[in-house]
């Protein structure tokens, strides 16, 4: 099977994403906002799954741009849990950078496919 990177990054996003939930539902005693941040950031690699699915070009660009936007959301999640203190900085930075680079990855990919 051919390796996709956005595919193997989003998923391995998406176990972080539901171990940070666990954290801060078991350590933080946090329901909401962890909830929130977890709806949105599996939901990245759910999207591109639905995309490498599609039954058109369009449905396939269509999928990817609802990723872009679920990992945007994801950041701002992130952000709030680390501007309340349910995060640190640290624990804040690397999960940051993955995000970050999700959504770079993503734009690129939507961006050549509007070039075609």
């Amino acid at each position: 099977m051919k390796e996709n990177i956005i595919q193997d990054k989003s998923f391995d996003f998406a176990v972080r994403i539901v171990n940070l939930y666990k954290y801060l539902t078991d350590v933080k005693k946090e329901f909401v906002l962890s909830k929130q941040v977890l709806r949105s950031g599996t939901s990245i690699g759910a999207n591109i799954e639905e995309s490498i699915g599609g039954r058109s070009d369009k449905e396939f660009l269509f999928k990817l741009e609802i990723s872009y936007k679920e990992a945007r959301e994801t950041i701002y999640w992130l952000k709030l849990l680390k501007a309340t203190d349910y995060i640190s900085t640290n624990e804040f930075g690397s999960i940051f950078i993955e995000a970050d680079e999700i959504c770079r990855i993503l734009a690129k990919i939507i961006l050549t496919l509007k070039g075609k």
